[in-house]
């Protein structure tokens, strides 16, 4: 009896306008290297002004552009893919808004984002908004950190998946700290979310 093709997890990334798509390229890069049944089906802009679109389109990732500065049509443009294309999980890569409670129940499959920074109830000192690392900077802590979670209709307070340390004793700016959590993140993100698929 002849097999059946292995299953492909689909999924769609979220990224902001000014996005350069440095964990969106970071998350394709694992799938491809080490062979995984997953692919990114759909990139998300909010703005055709964002770096990372030339990128996706180098690599073949189909793309959409859908303005968020009416967050409900958004939220129901996005449903739309999810729904007509049979996605399995969506990804936050630099997405800057914050989706409903409605948006996150209607879509019924893991979205996961990843934050800058070590939660409080796990071992961070605060929450940092978008300025993360220049507080973390300001606060002279010496580590920080990333974080992957569930997204939550509050800002990054989801159910916490995976999260790593980074020494920061040693950096003397806000983006010497960017640089080294941005790495870390790379090497977190993609394995959390084939995790996530699996658990399907």
């Amino acid at each position: 009896m002849a097999g059946t093709a292995p299953q492909i997890y689909r999924i769609v990334t979220l990224s902001s306008g000014a996005s350069r798509g440095s964990n969106l390229l970071a998350i394709h890069r694992y799938f491809a290297e080490h062979a995984l049944p997953v692919r990114i089906h759909h990139a998300i802009f909010t703005s055709g002004k964002a770096e990372a679109l030339a990128m996706c389109h180098n690599l073949g990732i189909a793309q959409a552009v859908i303005s968020a500065q009416d967050m409900r049509l958004f939220e129901a443009r996005v449903l739309d893919i999810l729904r007509s294309e049979e996605i399995a999980l969506v990804a936050l890569c630099g997405f800057m808004k914050l989706l409903s409670k409605d948006f996150i129940a209607a879509a019924g499959i893991p979205i996961l984002n990843i934050h800058p920074a070590l939660l409080p109830k796990y071992g961070g000192k605060g929450m940092h908004g978008m300025n993360v690392h220049q507080a973390v900077f300001e606060a002279k802590e010496q580590v920080s950190g990333a974080t992957v979670h569930r997204v939550d209709p509050l800002y990054d307070h989801g159910d916490i998946l995976k999260q790593a340390e980074v020494d920061i004793s040693s950096c003397r700016s806000a983006q010497e700290i960017a640089t080294k959590v941005l790495a870390q993140e790379h090497l977190i993100y993609a394995p959390s979310i084939y995790a996530e698929l699996c658990k399907a």
